[in-house]
């Protein structure tokens, strides 16, 4: 019986689609944990964990994503300055301020924590509106974060 020999994908043999998602009235974290899937390549059956075999995600209408529950309100971002003391922001703050910032950090926050999901990140796109600018790269739609 001949063995079995495992596929393993190398970093130029991986053709990588565009996607484009509508993240109008979509939850955050359900989005945010099927486009991080699609950046990994986890949703292709050839799949490498040390190899980046993703696609590249175009997201519109991101300042209309939705919480659930009040965190809006709840929810808490913060970061260190370099002096003592955080700063923080509430969730509908940093909508109003940045609001492309919260779909970015929920995906990024799924990411691997190396090189390899810093180079994933760099293939979302995220736009406020419903227009965006990679009509060149054809785009197909995507349906992400539909409740089961």
């Amino acid at each position: 019986m001949p063995a079995q020999k495992t596929y393993m994908a190398k970093t130029g043999e991986v053709d990588q689609k565009w996607w484009l998602v509508d993240a109008e009235s979509k939850i955050v974290g359900r989005l945010a944990s099927d486009i991080a899937t699609v950046l990994m390549g986890k949703h292709k059956p050839e799949y490498t964990p040390h190899v980046d075999t993703g696609d590249f995600v175009v997201v519109v209408n991101v300042e209309k994503v939705v919480f659930t529950g009040n965190k809006w309100d709840k929810k808490e971002y913060t970061w260190y300055t370099g002096y003592p003391g955080l700063r923080s922001e509430t969730a509908g703050d940093r909508l109003e301020k940045k609001p492309r910032e919260i779909l970015r950090e929920a995906v990024r926050r799924m990411l691997p924590k190396n090189k390899l999901g810093r180079q994933m990140l760099s293939k979302l796109k995220l736009f406020v509106g419903p227009d965006h600018s990679h009509q060149a790269q054809q785009p197909e739609p995507r349906e992400m974060a539909v409740k089961n």
